[in-house]
């Protein structure tokens, strides 16, 4: 009987990032319901925002139909969208 023996394979290019670690974002979404200063009052509120930074938010929403207003784990970014539900926003995630 006789033994062979394998040397280990030298991988460099392995990604171990997996998939739940990759960057989340939060999504705010235009809606004819609720005015660009209540939109800005929130992003304020919830993310504590200043003034200038949530009206460019709130006008990439308003302009572009949207906006990416967090970004972390996907836990922290479902938290975030069902905040931004509670003050009536339409707010999805997604991973970038």
């Amino acid at each position: 009987m006789s033994l062979t023996t394998v040397a280990p394979e030298d991988i460099s290019d392995v990604d171990e990032t997996t998939e739940d670690d990759r960057l989340w974002v939060t999504i705010v979404w235009n809606d004819p319901v609720n005015l660009m200063s209540y939109v800005t009052y929130v992003f304020q509120k919830l993310f504590g925002f200043s003034r200038k930074k949530a009206e460019a938010l709130m006008l990439d929403v308003h302009h572009k139909g949207r906006a990416t207003v967090s970004s972390g784990t996907r836990e922290a970014m479902e938290r975030d969208a069902t905040r931004l539900h509670a003050y009536g926003l339409w707010a999805t995630v997604a991973q970038d």
